[in-house]
């Protein structure tokens, strides 16, 4: 999405767009600690690239802030968010608006293969073993949401971890959808898993990734947090959104397009072939959203 606020042509040093990392928020001091670590390695990555943080509420700095900081610069809006659902279409694009500096928020990190790598790494960390255990299961347990296009998204992060692994993988919800973890674990043993498993699908700890983690009745892996392919996927949303295709010094190799399949299905008129939605000026506004609000990411 690229929101047009002041008509100022101003850029960061060196022409280059901002990447500004929207997380969540949550009353859980973990997850700000593991969102700050996971920025640190973006920077890693990429030194020259100026890198910032807003959080949508609980945690500062908050969004607007973060935006207005930035005055007529431009910048690319990242979400730190797995799918798509209220915040994605909505609460980020509204503050996006109204911000004075010329902004493209790029598509949600999920569902994409990096996740699967990471939640399978996550998996092996816990307890899982290299090759997949007879009557083996995992539970896929993500916040959710009422939006359709939400648990669209987590299926397909399912069925990827699914290809990964080479077992079944159920998504599950600790809110907002079914089923809950707890029902998608009975229904797996009811068929006959007898090792199942629950895989965190979250960005950092929180009251919603304790729940889920307690639910499961063998292993359970820890929030994605910093593994090495959170930080890679910000940078590819990133990149997708100003059109870098390309290598760049500091980068890491482009691991390819994304598949039609594992890319989050257009928005209208507002999302192009990466996932970037567009806004051609602050005063065309948002688009409607459904009438529903999102459980919070982290919890």
């Amino acid at each position: 999405m690229t929101v047009t606020g002041r008509t100022s042509t101003a850029n960061h040093p060196g022409g280059t767009p901002a990447l500004v990392v929207v997380a969540h928020g949550s009353r859980d001091p973990r997850a700000p600690i593991t969102v700050g670590a996971l920025l640190a390695r973006v920077r890693a990555l990429r030194p020259a690239l100026p890198v910032r943080l807003g959080h949508l509420e609980l945690n500062e700095p908050r969004l607007p802030g973060t935006l207005a900081a930035l005055e007529d610069g431009d910048a690319v809006l990242v979400p730190l968010l797995l799918s798509r659902g209220y915040h994605v279409k909505q609460d980020i694009p509204e503050m996006a608006a109204a911000a004075p500096a010329r902004i493209r928020v790029a598509a949600p990190l999920g569902p994409h293969p990096l996740l699967a790598d990471a939640l399978h790494d996550r998996l092996l960390e816990a307890g899982w073993p290299a090759r997949a255990p007879r009557g083996g299961a995992v539970v896929l347990a993500s916040a959710g949401s009422r939006d359709p296009e939400s648990r669209t998204d987590t299926a397909r992060a399912a069925a990827l971890l699914a290809g990964r692994l080479g077992v079944p993988v159920v998504p599950a919800y600790a809110s907002a959808a079914a089923p809950t973890v707890p029902e998608a674990v009975r229904a797996l043993t009811a068929r006959g898993h007898r090792r199942v498993a629950v895989a965190s699908y979250f960005t950092a700890p929180g009251r919603f990734a304790t729940q889920c983690a307690a639910a499961a009745p063998w292993i359970a892996s820890a929030p994605l947090g910093v593994h090495p392919a959170m930080a890679r996927l910000l940078l590819r949303r990133y990149d997708e959104a100003v059109g870098a295709r390309t290598e760049r010094p500091g980068t890491l190799p482009d691991d390819g397009p994304l598949a039609q399949s594992d890319r989050p299905a257009g928005q209208a008129v507002h999302l192009d072939q990466t996932g970037t939605q567009h806004f051609h000026s602050a005063a065309e506004g948002p688009v409607a959203p459904p009438q529903h609000r999102p459980v919070p990411a982290f919890g």
